[in-house]
């Protein structure tokens, strides 16, 4: 009997969104009108990662959930790094350990290079090794009008936790990893078409294309895989922690299709990349933007 496939017009929430935002520097998954889709009830594994171990920053929400979740599912334990959202951590705790697989929790910032290195030991001495790392976590100050606004705080504070910590957790986990091991470097369409309101974000998306490009020839040596992903519009908590009520009611709006990507969406990618499936797949940039080109 044909099945024909999934419209990826309307299988999912589309714009208008309630009007909303977030005072809370990470923001809230629960939060968010509608909740994200992590794949709770649709994600389906099949092995692909059994008896592996991923270490996944900003895992607490958002893509890293349901990135967390499609690992569980696929036989992998997981461990989640996160800032402060207590409550998202728990629930991706929830549905991993649901999922019949470990997962270990650790808060902490990893702006420090030392609790950088402390969250990889953890990892291993609690999970048994490290196989993939995904470089996920991000932050993403409040949209602006003019460059001014950006201080060097801010400045900063975007570096530190979007491509400095992507040094810091290489350097740390590489002692562990072994050959068929991956990186996963999360970057953005703001490599490419920057809006100039989160210029700092989007220039730290672009560095880490660049250093997903150097990282990938020089790891390939030793057998470890290294590449990138770059999404479009997602419905994640960094939205409404970001832009205005009137932007977040429009996300996703002017997307090919009409509407943001849900973090489920974005799921299969990283399974794939982690996958053996993916093994010669090194040094590239994924994009999953639903239409939007990234050149």
């Amino acid at each position: 009997m044909h099945q024909p496939g999934v419209d990826p017009r309307t299988s999912q929430p589309r714009p208008p969104f309630p009007p909303q935002t977030q005072q809370s520097e990470t923001g809230r998954e629960h939060e968010m009108q509608p909740e994200p889709d992590y794949g709770e009830k649709s994600y389906r594994g099949h092995e692909r990662l059994a008896g592996r171990v991923a270490l996944i920053t900003g895992g607490d929400s958002g893509i890293g959930r349901a990135v967390a979740l499609a690992y569980a599912r696929e036989g992998a334990d997981v461990a989640i790094s996160y800032l402060e959202s207590e409550e998202d951590a728990r629930e991706t705790k929830r549905v991993v350990e649901a999922s019949g697989q470990k997962c270990l929790l650790l808060p902490g910032d990893i702006a420090d290079p030392q609790h950088c290195q402390k969250i990889v030991e953890e990892t291993v001495q609690k999970l048994g090794h490290l196989d993939i790392l995904v470089n996920n976590a991000a932050y993403q100050g409040n949209e602006v009008e003019d460059i001014e606004e950006i201080d060097p705080e801010r400045i900063e504070k975007t570096f530190r936790v979007n491509i400095m910590a992507m040094f810091y957790l290489v350097r740390a986990a590489l002692p562990h990893l072994s050959p068929g091991s991956t990186v996963i470097n999360v970057s953005s369409i703001q490599a490419y078409q920057p809006s100039p309101g989160i210029m700092d974000y989007a220039a730290t998306k672009g560095a880490i294309i660049t250093f997903t490009k150097a990282l990938s020839q020089k790891l390939i040596e030793r057998g470890i895989r290294v590449n990138a992903i770059a999404p479009g519009a997602v419905w994640t908590p960094l939205i409404p922690q970001s832009f205005d009520a009137e932007h977040v009611s429009k996300h996703g709006a002017s997307n090919p299709l009409g509407r943001p990507a849900q973090p489920v969406e974005l799921a299969p990618a990283f399974v794939f990349l982690a996958s053996d499936e993916a093994r010669y797949v090194n040094g590239e940039v994924l994009g999953v933007t639903g239409g939007k080109p990234l050149g």
